[in-house]
């Protein structure tokens, strides 16, 4: 009887350790993966703003950061490095870019070319990898085209004022003229009533 209750011991703890090691195999294998997060996918700004394209991701190991840009005018690769090691900065986007160990990137004095879709990918080095995107708008700050109409009018005012004060000028002239003339005229027409007068 006792032999038996062994047996029966052993099988049941034979699917036990079986379902152990299952789990244990999925815990590394969900460790071993890549993940990202971008806590901000959408970013308006204005023109020379300083941008922050920011990211976080985990994984074991150091991995690989790739940053590409992506717009009307095709893909463009802007940087590439490993945390803790110097960055391979593109020549369009040198003394523009700061990269972070988080992954995430900054980009000084943005124009509206910067406009488009920034797509990170963090490639671990055992081959596993992870991507996200960032869209970025940049628009034309309001307050300098109001500064520049506000110019022009200013500028419109002062021409106006000028012309102004030069057509009173001249009315003031040909009014002084004409009072001249008439004068003139009343004159030349009481000589000749006098002249009349005497020949009379």
């Amino acid at each position: 009887m006792r032999p038996l209750r062994c047996g029966r011991r052993k099988t049941r703890s034979i699917p036990l350790g079986l379902f152990a090691l299952c789990l244990a195999a999925a815990h590394c294998l969900q460790s071993q993966g890549v993940s990202l997060y971008i806590p901000q996918s959408t970013i308006n700004a204005t023109v020379e703003e300083d941008i922050l394209l920011s990211v976080d991701y985990s994984c074991h190991g150091v991995p690989t950061i790739e940053w590409k840009y992506t717009s009307n005018w095709g893909v463009q690769k802007i940087v590439e490095w490993k945390p803790g090691t110097q960055a391979n900065i593109s020549q369009s986007h040198k003394d523009r870019v700061c990269t972070f160990d988080n992954g995430s990137i900054q980009l000084f004095s943005v124009g509206v070319r910067d406009s488009g879709y920034y797509i990170i990918t963090v490639t671990e080095r055992l081959g596993s990898s992870q991507f996200g995107t960032i869209v970025l708008h940049v628009s034309e700050i309001l307050y300098e085209d109001l500064h520049f109409v506000a110019v022009f009018l200013a500028l419109l005012a002062a021409v106006a004022a000028v012309l102004i004060s030069l057509m009173w000028v001249c009315n003031k002239c040909s009014y002084k003229f004409q009072r001249k003339r008439r004068h003139k005229l009343k004159e030349s027409a009481t000589e000749e009533i006098e002249l009349q007068d005497v020949e009379c």
